[in-house]
């Protein structure tokens, strides 16, 4: 087998696993080794086991939530589960794009091959067959309060695996019915754990979470290539990016970020050029504190997320190998929803500090010479056009409603279900608003971008530009021409955010 390919074999996986999954950019396999086929089957056998010695198990033999005192007779067993994700098919607002469905789908998958969710092999076999056929169930994004888990997100899933509800297929939304005859794919029927297996569990929130870090990374990267053209094209203080000046404050992402400045500007330790002001304005001058500040928390959140995608996240946890039932919370997603408050404050503090930057540029007083609005008129023409104007005013609107969002969702606790719930992570909430909160950011990014290439050209090349400049502004220019004359930038805007997170620019070392 490929060594690349990812596998689901109850082994770990990174954010990079579930993001290749989702955008079908490698080869994945669900095992199926003896070995581990058994090894999934006997937490189920397990399940039926106890059923047949009548001991009384939670979800399975019982109502759910408040409801575990109620009593299920063993005849009505097996329509519990058909119950459960009915009942919680109350879910509202858009739903989950294609991309998420998929990180979703492969996160469940993950954790339910650990082999501690009391499930079959085949329930896993059938989760793999709608990644590989790319049918992806219609999930509503709003009715999770990220515990116990994501109960009504996760339960479109399950009704999908049993041939119900709908799906996206081949980009047209249909039954999952009409997909799965024509597929010959046979509905599952579930056993008494299984749905509870595949509902209470942290999946949706993990899975846009490891979206949202894959493309905060990136983002990182960008902004920092973006901030050193803005350097360039208002003639910022080379000084501010010593080497030994950020020794003297070692957060190693600051210092990453100030590393990757100087080696776009060519700083060598020379004498600095444009040394006339004696300090620049903070959204050049701290630049790599802000930007650093997000890199520094990448490595930690990385930790939180994968930690908690390759964790067995339902209740009760089935322990076949010492025969025990556990009872407890892992489907609280406090970590993820922690993850995801830090990550879109971080990425918000980046999108205001493009709005700044962007904020000097159009300004003639504060540009060093350059056309008001980065105007490339013409003399004659100049009465007419306004260059960036409307721009400059829309990543001030983006960036405002990035800061809006950053209110932490998990600090809006709200006790449920009877109050057996009284403690919730919202962790899907928090995660949902990072991925706004990042669409919004990349929006601004790709204004920027656009901006600061038509601002360095405005200077006619005064300064040596580094190889790494100069591809990216080649590569731009392939898709986004000079602004001469007044044009609508939308469309040309949408291209760009497209490249961004398609990661068209080769950007440092990741």
């Amino acid at each position: 087998m490929d060594q690349d390919q990812i596998v689901f074999d109850g082994s770990c996986l990174t954010i990079e696993n579930i993001v290749d999954v989702a955008r079908q950019n490698n080869q994945y396999h669900l095992s199926n080794q003896n070995q581990f086929v058994e090894r999934i089957d006997k937490g189920a056998a397990f399940v039926d086991k106890l059923l047949k010695e009548d001991q009384c198990v939670y979800g399975v033999t019982t109502g759910y939530g408040d409801s575990c005192t109620v009593a299920v007779p063993l005849d009505l067993v097996d329509q519990l589960p058909i119950h459960l994700y009915t009942f919680h098919g109350c879910g509202m607002g858009d739903s989950f794009n294609v991309e998420e469905t998929r990180a979703i789908l492969a996160t469940r998958l993950n954790s339910l091959a650990k082999g501690f969710s009391g499930v079959r092999y085949s329930l896993l076999n059938q989760i793999y067959q709608l990644l590989i056929f790319n049918i992806n169930p219609l999930i509503p994004k709003e009715g999770s309060v990220g515990a116990s888990g994501d109960l009504t997100p996760l339960s479109y899933l399950a009704a999908v695996l049993a041939g119900e509800r709908e799906v996206i297929y081949q980009g047209q939304q249909q039954t999952t019915a009409v997909v799965f005859a024509e597929l010959n794919i046979k509905p599952l029927k579930f056993k008494p754990k299984e749905v509870l297996a595949i509902m209470n569990g942290t999946a949706a929130m993990t899975g846009v979470a490891c979206l949202a870090w894959y493309r905060a990374e990136y983002l990182s990267r960008l902004i920092t290539r973006i901030t050193s053209i803005a350097i360039l094209a208002l003639q910022g203080n080379d000084y501010h990016y010593d080497a030994k000046l950020f020794s003297l404050k070692p957060h190693q992402g600051q210092s990453q970020v100030a590393s990757r400045i100087r080696q776009d500007l060519l700083i060598t330790g020379d004498v600095p050029r444009n040394d006339g002001r004696l300090q620049d304005r903070y959204s050049l001058r701290c630049a790599p504190h802000i930007i650093g500040v997000l890199e520094d928390a990448l490595p930690f959140l990385r930790q939180l997320i994968e930690t908690e995608l390759n964790s067995v996240t339902d209740n009760p946890i089935i322990d076949f190998e010492t025969e025990r039932v556990l009872h407890g919370g892992h489907f609280y997603g406090g970590h993820i929803a922690m993850a995801m408050d830090t990550l879109k404050v971080a990425v918000a503090n980046l999108a205001d500090l493009l709005d700044r930057q962007f904020a000097q540029l159009v300004d003639t007083k504060f540009n060093q010479g350059l056309p008001a609005n980065l105007s490339g008129a013409a003399n004659d023409q100049l009465m007419l056009n306004h260059g960036f104007k409307a721009l400059q005013i829309a990543v001030s609107s983006w960036t405002a409603e990035a800061l809006k969002l950053t209110m932490p969702a998990s600090v809006f606790s709200r006790s449920t279900e009877c109050h057996n719930q009284d403690k919730v992570s919202m962790g899907t909430i928090a995660a949902r608003d990072c991925i706004r909160v990042l669409e919004l950011t990349e929006q601004a990014a790709a204004a920027l971008l656009i901006a600061t290439v038509q601002a360095l050209e405005l200077r006619d090349k005064q300064f040596p530009v580094s190889n790494d400049i100069q591809q990216t502004i080649t590569s731009l220019r392939n898709h986004v021409a000079f602004l001469t004359v007044d044009r609508a930038l939308d469309s040309e805007l949408r291209l760009c955010v497209d490249l961004i997170r398609s990661r068209y620019w080769n950007l440092y070392e990741a």
